[in-house]
């Protein structure tokens, strides 16, 4: 493999052109400043698979007719607290922050709901509805599974029958909300993806090739014929990814993977969002998490240099880091979004030279 160059790119202008991209290739304003408020900050929190290294992929949905601008959810069942959403192939920026608007709504009003959404395209990094219906003071939970090209091989198999499956758990604190965001499969393909332009091998026993046999090197996972991600934690990621394909893509309306054509990437997701202030006071919460955040990171350290984080900490160093020193992104990368702005005339770019 070899090691692809970075560039460091600012976020603010990284943010701006995207959303022009996005703008010409046919969004409103609006839809496209969403978009690019998604992708960017997936890159700011160090989850470049779900930043704008996507941007290639959703543009080619949109030119075959996979996504489509311009869409907000509709209502197919509503008992209340219970509903049923239709994406209508809406880009799930857009598909994803009109649902947990909804299932704010509803569980204020009830204290809790029960939302799914399904037919949605790409709901990108999920950990960003948490953190909605974070920031409104409720809890949720959220069931996801995927409909592309099988990319996870079940435990015990070789060769791929599912996909990357998210499950997400968020509660309200501050200064951030406690955010638990990852896919099934022991890396997310676009981490894979990521990996590839870069370079680098990925993780050990994160993959196996067409064979069957363990593998570093990402572009068995896009080769023909085509290896596998493996589930993480054995049987214990697997299992749940079944039942985030069950809960996420059955009960939310939407449909499983199976032997039948997969229409390209699209997402459909099981959200459980409550007020937890409702079962233990908000103070008492804190009084919890104090104990636990100081018991727990009072552990000695296995390595000095590396301190014990929190879910959501992570996330918070590195865009900070990012902030100051720009957001790197592989030249590999960088050429695939020039080729995309060429093609719909967008002049200018914010990667340099």
């Amino acid at each position: 493999m070899t090691t692809s160059k970075l560039s460091h790119v600012p976020a603010a202008a990284l943010r701006a052109w995207v959303s022009e991209v996005f703008a010409a290739a046919g969004c409103a304003p609006d839809e496209a400043a969403t978009i690019a408020r998604s992708l960017v900050q997936s890159n700011l929190y160090g989850h470049d698979s779900h930043g704008v290294g996507l941007l290639p992929m959703y543009l080619e949905n949109v030119r075959v007719g996979r996504a489509r601008p311009g869409q907000q959810p509709r209502v197919v069942t509503d008992h209340g607290a219970l509903v049923s959403l239709d994406g209508r192939q809406g880009f799930g920026q857009v598909i994803g922050k009109a649902a947990m608007a909804l299932a704010i709504e509803r569980a204020r009003a009830h204290g809790c709901a029960v939302v799914g959404t399904h037919n949605a395209h790409h709901l990108a990094r999920i950990g960003e509805w948490a953190e909605q219906c974070a920031a409104a003071g409720l809890a949720s939970v959220h069931f996801v599974n995927v409909l592309s090209v099988p990319m996870v091989a079940p435990w015990g198999g070789t060769d791929a029958r599912l996909v990357t499956n998210p499950f997400c758990v968020g509660l309200p604190h501050e200064p951030h909300p406690y955010v638990l965001d990852f896919a099934t499969s022991a890396i997310a393909v676009g981490k894979a993806k990521v990996a590839l332009a870069k370079g680098s091998p990925v993780p050990p026993d994160s993959l196996i090739d067409a064979e069957g046999q363990p593998a570093l090197d990402p572009a068995v996972l896009f080769g023909t014929p085509k290896g596998a991600l493996l589930p993480f934690a054995q049987h214990k990621g697997y299992a749940l990814a079944v039942m985030c394909e069950l809960l996420g893509g059955m009960v939310s309306g939407g449909k499983v993977q199976s032997d039948a054509e997969q229409p390209g990437t699209f997402n459909n997701m099981l959200s459980l969002v409550f007020a937890a202030d409702r079962l233990c006071e908000a103070s008492r919460q804190d009084e919890q998490i104090a104990l636990l955040e100081r018991w727990v990171k009072g552990s000695p350290r296995r390595d000095a240099s590396q301190p014990i984080l929190f879910p959501g900490e992570p996330e918070r160093i590195t865009e900070a880091q990012r902030l100051r020193e720009g957001i790197p992104i592989a030249a590999a990368t960088i050429a695939a979004l020039r080729a995309e702005a060429a093609r719909l005339q967008v002049a200018g770019d914010p990667f340099g030279a």
